[in-house]
C-alpha cells in the first residue's frame, strides 16, 4: 500500500497491486496533460493535470466500491478503471478532442490499444485485472460503469471539486461524502441514490451548471481552444494528414513542439499567440434565440465550421485564417437517468427534484455561437458574420449579456 498526498482528498491510498499500473507509461504521460487545457489563461492556478484527477477518481471510486460492499475483485476492477479512465485523452485534454475525433478517428473512451502497451499489460496481468473488462467499464458498457461513467459518478465528483480548487471559482461545491453514503446499486445494474442523497445530488448538478459557464465554456477558453483546433487543421493540411493519429499520443509539450516546427506558417503563428496570450477576440457571440435551429441540433464538424469561416472571411475581405467559427454542442439534459429510492418506490431524480428541469433550461440558455478574429478586424468580421449566419436582432437580454465582451 502506498499513500499519496492530494490537495483535494488528503491522503489517497494506492493498493500495492496497482502501483505498477500507476507507474506505467500511459498513466505517467498524464502528468504532462493539463486537466483544463487553456483555462490557465483565465485562471492562472488551473495548471493541474489529468494524472492528479485520475488519482482522485480512483480514490472516490474505491470509496464507492467499499460503501456498496463490492467483492474484492470488482472493487479492484473499479479502482483500476478509475485510475485508467483518462489515458485516452489527447494533449491539452478536451481542447484537442474535436480535431482528434474528426481527423484521426480518436475516441478518448476507447483505450483497448493503450491497455495493450507492454508495461501496462504486464501490470494488469500481474494484478489479475482483465483489460477487456476495464475497457468496457471506461466505455460505459459494464454493469458497474456508473461508478465512473454515470451521472453522479466518481469522475464528476472529483473533477468538479478539483477544478474549483485550482481555479479558485467557488461554484464546484460537491458533498462527495454524502453522495457516496447515499449511493446504492439498482437491480439490473446502474447506480442510484436513496432519498437522503437528493440534496447532495442537486448540489452536484448546480456545480456542473455554474462551472460550465464560469470555467468550462468561458469565452477566453473557447477562443484558445478554437485557435488550437485551427492550428491543428493547418498543421494536418501541411503534413497531408500523415501525422494525425500520432498527435493523440503526445503530451502538451510534445504537441507544442510539433506545432512550433510545423510546415504551416499559420499553425506556428497561432501557437505563438497562445503562448503569449495574444488571442483572437469575439466578433460575434450570440445565444440560441439569435440563430437558426440548425445550429442547435447536430453540431457542425470542424470542416463545416471552417467552410463558414471562409465564407465570412471572404465577405469581410480578410484571410480565411483570420476568422474562426466556434459552434459549441447544444447541452444535453443532465441526470435524467438517476434513480432515487424512498420507502415505497424508485423514481427518476427529475420527478423528485424540481431543480433538475430548471438547471437544464439554464444550461440551454448558456449556449453560445462564437465568431472570432484578430482585434483589428472585429468590426468587419462582425458585419460579415451577421449576414452569412443570418443572425437575428438581439433582444434586451442578449444586449445585456453582450456587455461581457469588454472583459478578457
Amino acid at each position: 500500500m502506498k499513500f499519496i498526498k492530494d490537495p483535494v482528498h488528503g491522503y489517497v491510498e494506492v493498493e500495492a497491486e496497482l502501483l505498477p499500473v500507476l507507474d506505467s507509461p500511459p498513466v505517467q504521460r498524464l502528468r504532462h496533460v493539463k486537466q483544463l487545457g487553456f483555462s490557465c489563461l483565465v485562471y492562472p492556478g488551473a495548471n493541474h493535470t489529468r494524472f492528479e484527477h485520475s488519482l482522485g477518481t480512483m480514490h472516490l471510486a474505491t470509496l464507492l466500491a467499499r460503501h456498496l460492499a463490492l467483492d474484492p475483485a470488482d472493487a479492484r476492477l473499479v479502482a483500476a478503471a478509475g485510475l485508467l479512465h483518462d489515458i485516452g485523452h489527447g494533449p491539452f485534454s478536451h481542447t484537442s478532442e474535436a480535431f482528434l475525433a474528426e481527423f484521426a478517428g480518436h475516441d478518448h473512451h476507447r483505450v483497448d490499444h493503450l491497455l495493450a502497451e507492454p508495461a501496462l499489460a504486464a501490470a494488469l496481468d500481474e494484478a489479475e485485472l482483465d483489460p477487456a473488462a476495464i475497457a468496457s467499464l471506461i466505455r460505459g458498457e459494464h454493469p458497474l460503469a456508473d461508478l465512473i461513467h454515470g451521472d453522479l459518478d466518481a469522475d464528476r465528483m472529483d473533477y468538479l471539486l478539483r477544478d474549483a480548487h485550482y481555479t479558485g471559482v467557488p461554484y464546484g461545491t460537491v458533498d462527495a461524502e454524502r453522495l457516496i453514503q447515499s449511493s446504492l446499486l439498482q437491480e439490473g445494474g446502474g447506480l442510484g441514490i436513496d432519498e437522503s442523497g437528493i440534496q447532495a445530488a442537486e448540489s452536484l448538478l448546480i456545480a456542473r451548471t455554474l462551472m460550465r459557464s464560469a470555467v468550462y465554456f468561458h469565452h477566453t477558453s473557447r477562443i484558445a481552444t478554437a485557435m488550437l483546433n485551427l492550428a491543428l487543421c493547418e498543421h494536418s493540411a501541411a503534413c497531408g494528414g500523415s501525422a494525425d493519429r500520432a498527435l493523440a499520443l503526445l503530451d502538451d509539450g510534445g504537441l507544442s513542439q510539433a506545432l512550433a516546427a510545423s510546415g504551416s506558417m499559420v499553425a506556428r503563428s497561432l501557437l505563438a499567440g497562445l503562448r503569449s496570450r495574444r488571442l483572437y477576440k469575439r466578433a460575434l457571440y450570440v445565444g440560441r434565440d439569435q440563430v437558426g435551429a440548425s445550429f442547435l441540433t447536430d453540431r457542425p464538424s470542424l470542416g463545416r465550421m471552417r467552410a463558414l469561416a471562409r465564407e465570412i472571411a471572404l465577405a469581410a475581405g480578410r484571410e480565411e485564417w483570420e476568422v474562426i467559427v466556434d459552434i459549441a454542442p447544444f447541452p444535453a439534459d443532465m441526470s435524467m437517468g438517476v434513480q432515487v429510492r424512498n420507502r415505497t418506490a424508485t423514481l427518476d431524480l427529475s420527478l423528485v427534484s424540481p431543480l433538475v428541469n430548471t438547471l437544464n433550461e439554464t444550461r440551454r440558455s448558456q449556449w453560445r455561437l462564437g465568431v472570432y478574429s484578430p482585434r483589428e478586424h472585429v468590426a468587419a468580421v462582425e458585419r460579415a458574420a451577421v449576414g452569412v449566419l443570418h443572425v437575428k436582432k438581439a433582444t434586451r437580454q442578449d444586449t445585456l449579456s453582450s456587455l461581457e465582451r469588454t472583459e478578457d
